[in-house]
């Protein structure tokens, strides 16, 4: 079986080519199809542009922003897997943006709500991930990780904290 591109540890991650050739491969992937699928069906077009493969100053995986698409930072993908899970996450996001007429990715609770989403469904948070990432808690890193995405102020970021748990409770 061939090495995949970038997978040396300690690597700068994978060229943008070899990411665009990734993200493609991503698009066989049963849960990418089944994102593509719905976002389609609820009228969200995702063309082959809506992915793209870029290099990123941040230490950041990607990215989705509104009304351009998404974001995948090649210099921080090494495997596949990565890049799968990237794109799985960020099409959660866009799925929440297409199906919700008044998301505010501005309002630190709308994105906090998105983000425990697409943490939860894209399997980010499963534990065997978070334990290849060094985080050995069982509890409380999830609240920490969001808070740090959304850079909000502490007041902010409890406030929005609890209107999510409250709306669990509905």
């Amino acid at each position: 079986m061939a090495e995949e591109p970038g997978t040396t540890p300690g690597s700068d991650g994978t060229t943008v080519d070899e990411c665009e050739n990734m993200i493609r491969r991503s698009f066989r992937t049963p849960m990418v199809k089944f994102l593509r699928e719905h976002m389609e069906k609820a009228g969200c077009a995702v063309g082959e542009n809506f992915l793209k493969s870029v290099n990123c100053d941040k230490k950041i995986a990607g990215g989705y922003v509104r009304g351009e698409g998404i974001m995948v930072c090649s210099n921080h993908m090494n495997t596949q897997d990565d890049v799968n899970q990237v794109v799985i996450h960020e099409l959660i996001h866009a799925y929440d943006d297409c199906r919700a007429a008044n998301l505010d990715w501005a309002d630190c609770a709308h994105h906090a709500c998105s983000e425990i989403r697409a943490g939860h469904l894209s399997g980010d948070c499963h534990y065997k991930r978070e334990l290849l990432r060094g985080y050995m808690k069982l509890r409380g890193h999830e609240q920490m990780e969001v808070g740090v995405l959304l850079k909000c102020t502490p007041l902010e970021f409890s406030a929005a904290g609890h209107r999510v748990l409250s709306l669990k409770s509905l």
